[in-house]
This record gives C-alpha cells, structure tokens and sequence, in this order.
C-alpha cells in the first residue's frame, strides 16, 4: 500500500491498519525465533509499512492542529 492510499484513509482506518500491521510484525519475529519464518524480506516489507502508517497519522494530526 503507498502513501497516496494511505492519506486517502480515515484516521480510525489508519490507527486498525497500524494495529493489524504490529499484530503482523508479533507474529513474524515470533516464526523467526522459532526457525519457522520462510519469507524474512516479508520483516523489513512490514517495518516500512508501519512507518508509512505513522508517518500519514502525523501528517493528519499536525493538519487538524492548525
């Protein structure tokens, strides 16, 4: 998902996105530490998306305070 998407996006929708992409991040660290994680690009894909995330829900919180 880009950003573009993302700002398309209500915060409510942003802040399940964020929560989905931690559950997400949980369980790939936990294959991972077991032996059990096949794709670990898949790791660094789902980093970049949280911060996407978090990137957007700023810029939308810094516009609703001007």
């Amino acid at each position: 998902m880009n950003a573009q998407e993302l700002r398309d996006k209500t915060p409510d929708q942003l802040r399940e996105e964020l929560a989905n992409l931690k559950k997400e991040s949980f369980n790939l660290r936990f294959q991972q530490a077991t032996g059990q994680l096949e794709n670990t690009a898949r790791m660094r894909s789902v980093k970049r998306a949280t911060a996407r995330v978090l990137t957007v829900l700023n810029e939308k919180a810094a516009a609703a305070a001007e």
